[in-house]
């Protein structure tokens, strides 16, 4: 008596060893991971062919279409960055780094933001390879800049070094969060290009836009917060999602007591 929702590997995908990969990849790190922020897995099976698993009915929508309606206010962005900022807490603590973070693939519902689709996470000490890695017409893509010969995730939330083919901590994480609060507040996104090439090339060699150019309103702290989640360094960004989701909570309490006025 239980709503789910079931995602299904077709039988003509069964053969596609990456595909195939990636789904089983999500069932192993769903199953390990149990927290209020992260959609639940429930069962996995197979049925003529078709291997599924049933897992978390929400509704709601996702981010990236909240995003398309327009930027969000900042109690808002910062109460959904904070609940992403502690989803990936359990997550990096249980050693998986999602590696796809993206306003797709976070949900947003009457209790708040979800993280879903692990179908790229890394495993600590499970031998999965770099992120660099030829894809064709992979589950993840979108209308963003991801195609065959592309490197594995989404080119627009990728830190610096998954596109040059460096093996991600949950430094990247961070970094793919940093991008979409600056587009959750801004409503452009950090980084752009008229193609992939001219895409990576801003992303290993130029800095954002100050919030404070976008939009005069935003409070320093959080264009502080931003930056260096988005620093090229691994090692200049937040020392852990943790950190990062106390720095989004004082921020949040300030926004409240109305420093600076939250817009609307």
């Amino acid at each position: 008596d239980r709503s789910v929702a079931i995602k299904v590997l077709p039988p003509g995908l069964i053969g596609d060893a990456e595909r195939r990969a990636r789904f089983e990849r999500e069932a192993r790190t769903l199953a390990s991971l149990s927290h209020p922020r992260i959609c639940t897995l429930f069962d996995v099976g197979e049925h003529e062919g078709s291997t599924f698993l049933v897992m978390e009915h929400l509704q709601g929508e996702t981010l990236a279409e909240r995003i398309a309606r327009g930027r969000l206010p900042f109690a808002e962005t910062l109460r959904y960055a904070g609940q992403i900022a502690a989803a990936l807490d359990a997550a990096h603590r249980a050693g998986i780094i999602h590696r796809d973070l993206k306003p797709g693939n976070v949900m947003l519902t009457k209790t708040g933001a979800t993280l879903l689709d692990f179908g790229l996470a890394k495993l600590r000490g499970h031998g999965e390879s770099p992120a660099l890695t030829l894809v064709g017409n992979a589950p993840t893509e979108s209308a963003s800049i991801t195609r065959e010969g592309a490197i594995l995730g989404t080119l627009q939330y990728m830190a610096p070094e998954q596109i040059q083919g460096k093996e991600a901590d949950a430094h990247a994480d961070l970094w793919a969060l940093g991008a979409m609060l600056y587009e959750m507040v801004s409503g452009k996104r950090p980084f752009t290009g008229d193609n992939p090439a001219s895409l990576m090339g801003a992303i290993l060699e130029r800095d954002p836009p100050s919030l404070a150019t976008a939009l005069p309103v935003s409070p320093p702290s959080l264009d502080r917060l931003i930056r260096r989640c988005l620093a090229k360094t691994p090692d200049e960004r937040w020392e852990s999602a943790r950190d990062l989701a106390d720095q989004l909570r004082w921020i949040a309490q300030d926004v409240e007591r109305g420093e600076p006025q939250a817009a609307q």
